[in-house]
């Protein structure tokens, strides 16, 4: 990947530049589906995770599990759920906003002391659209975005995914990428663009 290319998928809207990852090992929690798409869920986040060289634990010491990630058909369930308005500031208000936008999916990111993810909640309602996605397609894009903090616009005009020989499949350039991020030569958390060069520069020594 060129450089600006490195540095668009972490530019936000704003022109912040901003990149993020996990600072403690990933517990994940899926809600609201079978055990067989709880198994796939479970499997993309692992595989993601293990492309990462990251961590993954049974326990948060702070939190329990620190992905959520939740599946429903109205975003009115979420209001539902037991003790979520404490995890989620403002989760009425927020509710509002997406069913106003009909969007279908939503993440919500918490940092711990260096801006390092805590923790991150992950929204998706089954509209007709998703639900047409396959079941491994659709955990495996969640995963990726949630293993780093990439901007908001990022992967909106081009997948993150790749379809090879009839199988969904990571973009090769995005997994160098995350296997880059969280090289431990570099910092868990960037704010300055030059960052961009330096994940090129890790992304030609992993290779």
């Amino acid at each position: 990947m060129q450089t600006d290319q490195i540095e668009q998928l972490f530019t936000r809207a704003d022109g912040q530049y901003l990149c993020a990852r996990w600072g403690r090992p990933i517990v994940p929690v899926v809600f609201g589906v079978d055990d067989a798409t709880l198994a796939t869920v479970k499997g993309a986040i692992e595989a993601v995770v293990t492309l990462a060289n990251h961590k993954m634990a049974e326990t948060d010491p702070e939190l329990g599990a620190n992905l959520m990630v939740f599946f429903f058909q109205d975003w009115s369930e979420l209001l539902e759920v037991p003790n979520l308005e404490r995890l989620i500031d403002g989760l009425g208000p927020l509710v509002t906003r997406l069913r106003a936008a009909d969007a279908n999916q939503y993440r919500v990111f918490r940092f711990d002391e260096g801006n390092a993810i805590r923790a991150a909640f992950v929204f998706i309602r089954m509209d007709d659209a998703l639900q047409q996605v396959p079941a491994q397609t659709l955990a495996l894009s969640q995963a990726v975005q949630v293993i780093l903090l990439w901007s908001d616009r990022a992967f909106s005009d081009r997948s993150a995914l790749a379809v090879a020989g009839g199988a969904t499949i990571l973009r090769p350039e995005i997994g160098a990428l995350i296997r880059a991020a969280y090289d431990p030569v570099l910092p868990a958390v960037a704010t300055d663009p030059t960052h961009a060069l330096r994940l090129g520069a890790r992304i030609a020594s992993l290779q």
